[in-house]
């Protein structure tokens, strides 16, 4: 028996380390839990939490409560009906459903008990006083909120048309409950005041190259405000920027043109460069053995032409600065005689008899 009993106090103290303490009783106005309860490699995050159990209205609270519960009981019955009359309507407006229902995963539940919030429910089957108690229930994932075709004007005077989304979530479900009326309205139009305000300030040119900055620094604005509401901003982002026709093709007008003048620039600079490169081959051939080389050429094209010819040589003392002496150039001609002959020449210029005339060919 003793050795059962002891095996009994070591498994209950197994499971109630496994099992997730119970969340303390808060008396304050109550605020996300960050207490994370860990079930094998699941991590589930716990918005639990309750206020102290307040007398309401004596002993008619008392006893409508109480009668509340008896009826709530009826719930546990698989064979209950769910709907059943109730004699005592008139003492509550709730309606007359059995007292349990069920809060889906990604929500949370806010209950009430004459109007009065008292505690929260994590997702799961909840038990509920069907005549006193109500539950309010709170989405906590992440929510998409767009913004269509607001009407902007930027600091250069340009209307442009702006189309963007918020992404965000509750992070205090009571304060953005009883806090605020409608929080995704007015997180909405907070957003588009200060996208008017910000995007106001900046040229055209700035928000269509700046778009996710532009984005941050709109979303840091709006963090201040929306976590007084229970809200927290995950991003802000413009996804259009939209202009009218006669913008549209201006700014095309403008590229086009930018294009033109860079193909311009590139032109241009070839153009240089080209000149850069005439220039030094000109002053290449400028020197007396560039002019010696082009006029040994010329004279062994005219050589090599059908047709009788004379070439007249005369010397200079000027043509012997420009040319050496010992250059020689082969004359042919298809009259007979010899084949060719080699004659030395210092001259600047060159005759040439045919049956054309005479020829002067100066260089």
């Amino acid at each position: 028996m003793s050795h059962h009993h002891h095996n009994g106090q070591q498994d209950q103290s197994e499971i109630q380390q496994i099992l997730p303490t119970t969340p303390s009783v808060v008396t304050n106005q109550p605020k996300r839990n960050n207490d994370m309860n860990s079930a094998g490699n699941v991590t589930v995050q716990t918005y639990a939490q309750e206020y102290p159990a307040q007398r309401v209205h004596g002993f008619y609270g008392t006893m409508v409560n109480t009668f509340g519960s008896i009826i709530g009981a009826f719930g546990m019955i698989p064979c209950c009906v769910w709907y059943i009359p109730i004699p005592l309507q008139a003492f509550s407006s709730m309606p007359s459903t059995l007292g349990y229902k069920t809060i889906d995963q990604g929500t949370i539940g806010l209950v009430t008990r004459f109007g009065r919030y008292y505690k929260t429910v994590d997702p799961g089957l909840i038990r509920l006083n069907p005549y006193t108690e109500s539950v309010y229930k709170v989405d906590m994932r992440i929510q998409v909120s767009h913004i269509l075709d607001q009407v902007i004007m930027t600091k250069d005077n340009v209307n442009v048309h702006i189309d963007s989304v918020v992404y965000w979530h509750i992070i205090d479900p009571f304060q953005s409950t009883y806090g605020i009326s409608n929080v995704q309205q007015a997180l909405v139009e907070r957003t588009k005041t200060t996208l008017r305000q910000v995007l106001g300030a900046k040229m055209l040119q700035e928000i269509i190259e700046n778009r996710e900055q532009l984005g941050h620094e709109i979303q840091e604005i709006i963090d201040v405000p929306a976590h007084a509401w229970g809200v927290a901003v995950e991003s802000i982002l413009i996804k259009d920027i939209q202009f009218s026709k006669s913008l549209q093709e201006a700014l095309s007008s403008a590229a086009q043109a930018k294009r033109i003048a860079e193909s311009k620039v590139i032109q241009a600079q070839s153009e240089v460069d080209s000149a850069k490169l005439m220039r030094q081959a000109a002053e290449f051939l400028n020197t007396p053995a560039a002019m010696q080389i082009r006029y040994l050429e010329s004279m062994a094209s005219m050589a090599r032409h059908s047709g009788q010819k004379t070439i007249f040589m005369p010397t200079t003392d000027d043509a012997r600065t420009h040319f050496h002496p010992s250059a020689t150039v082969p004359v042919s001609s298809s009259g007979g005689g010899d084949s060719g002959s080699g004659a030395s020449f210092n001259m600047p210029s060159v005759q040439i008899a045919g049956s054309s005339g005479i020829q002067t060919l100066k260089y």
